[in-house]
């Protein structure tokens, strides 16, 4: 049997960035809204991981996927929290078995935006123009549309990162536009990058709610705020993942849409510098969501082959 909280309230997980403390206070919301839940009956306690206390590294010599959840899921599984708040796009594809993803609030929106200091866009950034990001999705597709833009490492949080193009330090960044729009910061945007043209992240722009897997209040709770069709485009993309074995050192993007009539998916893989990319599609039933995200990968890996993959990782 696993810890039961110690917390008198329902005690919320979270990294401190304003981005996620912003998450954190949007899933309060929805608990009461939804449920009845007010002020006295929650609390939020900031947590830092891994990925918060070194600035200093890419995220790939880090080890990849779990630095800005592992510390939050030990607290969760503890018993210190009852709830984790998780970027989804942040999530490992397997999580410790005590825990479960109880719930997804509504997705935001799932592109990535340009922010250019100059203004403009993607085209019109000068050649040679140095861009910021530490994610290698990022990278390579930027390179696909632009190789002569030099990509420079970037970590911090969304205003550190704004900062650094508005005191000329970089020409350019790449962001999720859920991000901006949950802080406020739209008007930074100089382009959106349509999803036709530029393919997110796995979980880009939703929010994950985490819970222990035998604690039937809390994940009763958590049901209530759930977002069915989030969770079953979530669910679908993050089984493509799982199967690709995709960390921080693996440039890979997919993202599900979901209808009245199913849903639709898009998986990408590509090389770190853009040169080589494979892309699948598939549409089906909601109920075979993660079948069909595990089966969209493993065409990608028959049709890549092992040494695009090992040259990704």
């Amino acid at each position: 049997m696993m810890a039961a909280s110690k917390n008198s309230k329902l005690c919320v997980g979270t990294r401190g960035s304003p981005l996620a403390l912003a998450q954190a206070a949007a899933v309060c919301r929805q608990l009461s809204a939804i449920c009845g839940l007010d002020d006295d009956d929650i609390a939020i306690k900031v947590i830092k991981t891994t990925g918060d206390r070194i600035q200093d590294r890419p995220l790939s010599e880090l080890g990849g996927k779990g630095l800005f959840t592992k510390e939050i899921e030990v607290s969760l599984t503890a018993g210190e929290i009852d709830v984790a708040v998780h970027s989804a796009k942040d999530m490992p594809t397997v999580l410790p078995h005590e825990l479960t993803i109880a719930a997804y609030l509504e997705r935001g929106d799932a592109r990535d935006a340009l922010i250019a200091r100059d203004g403009g866009t993607v085209r019109k950034l000068p050649r040679g123009a140095t861009l910021g990001t530490a994610s290698m999705r990022r990278e390579a597709q930027i390179r696909r549309m632009r190789p002569d833009i030099a990509v420079r490492p970037l970590r911090g949080n969304v205003h550190s990162r704004l900062r650094k193009i508005d005191d000329g330090e970089l020409d350019a960044t790449i962001l999720g536009m859920a991000g901006l729009i949950r802080l406020g910061l739209t008007a930074t945007v100089t382009q959106v990058l349509s999803i036709d043209e530029f393919l997110p992240a796995v979980g880009q722009g939703a929010i994950a709610i985490e819970a222990r897997a035998d604690d039937e209040r809390t994940r009763e709770l958590l049901a209530a705020i759930n977002h069915p069709a989030t969770a079953v485009a979530v669910t679908a993309e993050r089984a493509f993942l799982a199967v690709l074995d995709g960390s921080c050192r693996t440039p890979i993007a997919g993202h599900a849409v979901v209808s009245e009539t199913g849903i639709a998916f898009r998986g990408m893989i590509l090389q770190p510098h853009g040169l080589a990319a494979y892309e699948v599609r598939r549409t089906g039933s909601a109920i075979d969501a993660a079948r069909l995200g595990a089966d969209a990968a493993a065409e990608l890996k028959s049709r890549a082959g092992a040494g695009l993959l090992a040259k990704a990782v």
